[in-house]
């Protein structure tokens, strides 16, 4: 067993948005430095950071320079490039692992790992080019959603097909990248669970919440969900049933279908989530402190929820509402520190206490 990181020690982030930020936040709390890397200049979270490297996610020597300073690597996104922890895995531990970026990176592993474990999802198929979609389509259905395999999040890489004349230019707005065709659900609503591993293998998960999503983008999180008691414990089986099978370290989201049929699982995020933002207020420990518990080895929090809470993305002009959200005794603002609010721009989340 891994000693415990100490307070003092370095903690290396790649990615510098707003989810950096919150864990470099997380990580001060509990006396240790953060040192995030990120290409672009002045991210959100360098305001709050010990050190910040600006460098390309392929620059071997400004990634060797920064393995050097910190004692673990986290991430806050998934779509990190191979020569970049090719670059880092030998001076420093990164957690979560590779395994979980290898199956979360790619929608098709993705799906055959999740049904490797017995659980179930979408309908899907592999669809490299046209002759595939073609076989594919009378196999899944209509309507379907055509993904690209890798890169794509809030509602892109993806297009609808209502019926078969709309394949072509589904196919098209792939333009050229491996593609997965997934079947719709029908389901009454979306929940997540937050769920968390630490070195020891001690799982603990955060209530389930749940989602409404506006344009393609998380619009609120709130919990508690509308989940029975079975459905519950599902829900937090199967994440550390997932958790268990990654050997993972660290929180991880993961996204629910609620069916007729029982739960779906959408898809699974290996680092801090969106819709897990409530824990801030509704949690003695939340998810970024979660997080961050679990990559330094520290004992897990037990992720119990005192209030009931609303959260609620503030997207692009939203913010012009923080004058008046600023007066309301129930809420609690989380502002990024992103200069400019632009269209489908997340900009900050408030959670509303709701009891």
């Amino acid at each position: 067993m891994t000693e415990p990181l100490a307070p003092g020690a370095t903690i290396g982030i790649l990615g510098g948005g707003q989810l950096g930020r919150m864990l470099s936040v997380a990580a001060s709390r509990l006396g240790f430095r953060t040192h995030i890397y990120d290409p672009s200049e002045l991210p959100p979270a360098g305001d709050v950071a010990h050190l910040v490297t600006t460098a390309p996610y392929e620059d071997s020597d400004a990634l060797f320079a920064f393995a050097t300073t910190v004692d673990v690597v986290t991430y806050e996104f998934e779509n990190i490039p191979t020569l970049t922890l090719d670059a880092l895995e030998d001076h420093a531990p990164i957690r979560p692992g590779r395994e979980a970026l290898r199956v979360s990176q790619d929608r098709l592993v993705e799906k055959e790992f999740l049904q490797g474990l017995g659980l179930k999802t979408a309908a899907f198929a592999d669809v490299p080019d046209m002759a595939a979609l073609a076989t594919a389509l009378p196999q899944i259905g209509a309507p379907a959603i055509l993904k690209t395999r890798r890169f794509g999040y809030d509602g892109k890489g993806q297009a609808r097909i209502m019926d078969p004349t709309g394949a072509e230019a589904a196919l098209a707005e792939m333009q050229g990248a491996p593609a997965i065709l997934e079947g719709f659900v029908d389901f009454s609503h979306e929940v997540s669970v937050i769920a968390a591993r630490g070195l020891d293998g001690a799982v603990a998960c955060f209530d389930p919440g749940e989602n409404v999503h506006k344009d393609g983008i998380l619009h609120t999180t709130t919990v508690p969900a509308r989940l029975s008691a079975s459905q519950r414990t599902d829900a937090v089986l199967l994440a550390a049933n997932i958790l268990n099978a990654l050997e993972y370290v660290g929180v991880l989201g993961v996204e629910l279908f609620v069916t007729p049929q029982g739960l779906i699982v959408n898809e699974i995020a290996p680092r801090v989530h969106n819709s897990g933002h409530w824990t801030q207020n509704g949690c003695v420990v939340d998810q970024f402190e979660q997080h961050i518990r679990a990559i330094a080895g520290w004992p897990l929090g037990d992720g119990k929820r005192h209030a009931d809470v609303v959260m609620e993305n503030l997207i692009g002009d939203d913010m012009d509402r923080v004058p008046e959200l600023a007066k309301d005794p129930a809420t609690a603002l989380h502002l990024y520190g992103k200069a400019e609010a632009r269209a489908g721009r997340k900009m900050g989340h408030v959670n509303r206490i709701a009891g």
